[in-house]
């Protein structure tokens, strides 16, 4: 008899910040695979369970072992941190599993952009795009592209994947590509580990966001053309009228 594979969103990683259906679908699997660090965060809340971790840039072997599993019987959810379908494991899932007969199911979860978003104020109150700065699957050439256009539309932009110890200049680039179509002035949210243990938050401005303590656990969300801040909030208005 097949198993099933769910590819969940575990959130932020806190079980306040996990969707109901995410906790009861880790509880019913037989197993639960993903990255170490993720695998990390939810081991708690799931004592006893088979856990199954593995190293980064391990995607695709990852898949398929949970295919394996799942064609052994076995109901298998796959985690991704935020939503499995935002930079997660969602893809390369289905990618992995078409044609094995296998039924793959996706479990939304909420994103570190909303999480962040929150914890801001409200940043995204209007259209914005999230631009992943990681080069390692994305050439720079086509990341710069994206940046510019995300400017010249006005777009809040929330940047995802910002640093890490060998890609340490991208948050500047950002930043030169950004004021050629918005003012140094414009506000600049700035969210470490949202939602995790150790969670810090800060708002800056364009022009001063690249010398901030930035890493892979960032999120950065660099408000449009209408963004202020009030009373520590950040907010982008969507036009509506407010006596």
């Amino acid at each position: 008899m097949m198993g099933k594979i769910y590819v969940v969103g575990i959130g932020p990683g806190g079980r306040a910040d996990m969707t109901e259906r995410a906790f009861k679908t880790l509880q019913g699997a037989d197993v639960i695979v993903g990255y170490k660090a993720y695998i990390t965060l939810i081991e708690g809340y799931f004592a006893g369970k088979e856990l199954v971790s593995s190293g980064m840039r391990q995607e695709v072997e990852r898949c398929r072992e949970v295919l394996a599993m799942a064609k052994s019987g076995k109901t298998v959810a796959l985690i991704s941190s935020g939503d499995s379908g935002i930079y997660g494991m969602a893809g390369v899932m289905l990618e992995v599993a078409q044609g094995s007969g296998i039924a793959v199911e996706i479990i939304p979860g909420v994103t570190a952009l909303t999480a962040a978003a929150a914890i801001l104020g409200a940043p995204i109150m209007h259209d914005f795009v999230v631009i992943s700065l990681s080069d390692c699957l994305t050439p720079w050439e086509l990341i710069e592209k994206r940046l510019e256009a995300a400017g010249m539309g006005d777009f809040v932009v929330c940047l995802y994947n910002p640093k890490s110890k060998t890609r340490t200049t991208y948050v500047e680039q950002a930043e030169k590509i950004l004021l050629k179509y918005r003012t140094a002035t414009t506000p600049v949210g700035i969210v470490l580990k949202a939602g995790r243990e150790g969670q810090q938050a800060q708002i800056t401005t364009l022009n001063g966001m690249a010398i901030c303590d930035i890493d892979m656990f960032t999120v950065l969300i660099i408000g449009n053309s209408n963004t202020v801040t009030h009373e520590g909030k950040m907010i982008t208005p969507r036009g509506y009228t407010v006596c």
